[in-house]
């Protein structure tokens, strides 16, 4: 399998062998079950899809869906397209595919941040100095475009908006350390989402 469903516990700092200090994030990474094998014949494409996570209160629908793979109801699905080494249909997949040393792709939430102004968003710093009566433009955007012509805002304008809860990847992040009886992944440096939010761990 290229990657598993996991939740970000947190971050860390691990020790090496010369003393150095690494900055790192714990991930429980999995157990995830193989929940559908599809295929060209009956879904047009053939993937894989896991879960993860237990589903409190799951509709009936959620229920068969996965008695079909005998397991529960699942808080998250993934699919992938291309998995490699086959897999059968409530398979349990855990942490103990990955090793130590080896490089993975994180995606994950980022977090929100809300509505931000343009010093916050796109680093502007502001429309300048506040003498000559600019006593309240220190973080204004400034002009966005002539008047007469083009009579408009070009699309693409950095403007104020908001800020995060999009969806993140960060590649070649180093496993330092893999705990298979606690399903813990530790990987170098920080990962988009906050604690407790889901993350795919992808090869």
């Amino acid at each position: 399998m290229p990657g598993l469903i996991g939740k970000k516990i947190g971050m860390t700092s691990i020790f090496d062998g010369d003393g150095k200090n690494f900055p790192c994030t714990v991930i429980e990474l999995g157990p995830c079950v193989v929940t559908q094998l599809k295929s060209n014949d009956v879904d047009g494409y053939e993937a894989v899809q896991i879960g993860f996570g237990e589903k409190k209160n799951a509709i009936s629908p959620a229920s068969g869906h996965a008695a079909k793979a005998n397991t529960t109801a699942k808080s998250k699905y993934v699919e992938f397209r291309e998995f490699g080494t086959p897999v059968s249909l409530g398979e349990v997949l855990t942490v103990a595919m990955f090793a130590e040393g080896e490089f993975v792709d994180i995606v994950g939430q980022s977090k929100g941040k809300g509505f931000q102004g343009v010093v916050r968003r796109h680093g502007f710093s502001g429309v300048g100095e506040s003498t000559h009566g600019q006593h309240n433009r220190g973080r204004a955007p400034g002009s966005i475009g002539a008047g007469s012509d083009p009579s408009r805002v070009f699309k693409g304008m950095r403007m104020g908006g908001r800020m995060g809860n999009d969806r993140v990847k960060i590649q070649n992040l180093q496993i330092l350390k893999v705990d298979a009886e606690k399903n813990l992944l530790v990987v170098k440096g920080s990962i988009p989402g906050a604690k407790q939010s889901l993350v795919i761990v992808e090869r």
